[in-house]
């Protein structure tokens, strides 16, 4: 079986904490775990089933791989360098933020091999599609666009308006993932309330559509799949989900580049 002309690129998904960061920190595990998209790799982590998957295992809340390298606190306190999480808890002890020697360490170390994976991987395969993936908490955290409002939808997918895929794509991928997920096609929202983050913003249509996806915690941290005490899940529902994935992705490439 010859393999998907996609790029699946997973930026969110680590809880690792630099080793240069050591003696620094005053989060917690419950906050790093709070602040990641967890268990992301094993949703939407298809090996060689796809052209290629980028992802990492450092965590958002030290080294932001979706900011640009111009967002940074105290503008946004959730940005590349972070000083506070999603939930407005802080990631530093006081007086042990890094200075700017240690900021530009962790984005040489951590944020620059990622982007220019992104880059190599554009150049060097042919792909038709390239997408970002996330999860997004059922309810808006302390920083996000839609914090005054209350459930979001089971899936977000952002093309930033029609700036980073044709608007026929990304209604397609719409109805791909209706169809293998069993959701209502109501519940799947498009570029709201995310419009896309710095990395389909950076690379969409150039030459390749991106298009981000972000799928509602509710699929797999309801009680009935996750202990929110240990922080254990059960795995059969994230290996469900994977395939769900796989046929969502399979559809969508047999409907959108047929022929082609």
């Amino acid at each position: 079986m010859s393999k998907l002309p996609i790029l699946l690129s997973i930026p969110h998904g680590g809880t690792r904490k630099p080793a240069e960061l050591e003696g620094h920190l005053s989060i917690t595990n419950k906050d790093l775990f709070d602040d990641s998209d967890p268990f992301v790799m094993e949703l939407y982590d298809l090996g060689d089933k796809v052209q290629r998957v980028i992802k990492t295992d450092i965590a958002r809340a030290f080294v932001d791989l979706n900011r640009s390298l111009q967002d940074m606190p105290p503008d946004n306190p959730d940005g590349l360098i972070k000083s506070k999480t999603c939930y407005d808890k802080p990631i530093y002890a006081n007086g042990k933020e890094p200075d700017d020697s240690l900021k530009t360490m962790l984005i040489e170390l951590y944020y620059k091999p990622y982007h220019q994976a992104i880059q190599e991987s554009i150049d060097e395969l042919d792909l038709q599609l390239c997408l970002d993936c996330h999860s997004m908490a059922s309810t808006a955290p302390y920083f996000s666009p839609d914090k005054t409002q209350s459930k979001r939808p089971m899936f977000c997918i952002s093309n930033n308006d029609g700036q980073t895929s044709s608007q026929e794509m990304i209604e397609l991928l719409s109805n791909s993932i209706s169809e293998a997920y069993s959701v209502d096609r109501n519940e799947i929202s498009l570029n709201d309330p995310f419009h896309g983050g710095h990395i389909i913003k950076t690379y969409g249509n150039n030459p390749v559509p991106w298009i981000q996806v972000e799928m509602n915690r509710d699929l797999y941290l309801s009680k009935e799949w996750f202990d929110h005490e240990t922080l254990q899940i059960d795995k059969e529902r994230l290996q469900v989900l994977n395939q769900m994935f796989e046929n969502m992705l399979t559809k969508f490439c047999s409907d959108c580049f047929k022929g082609r």
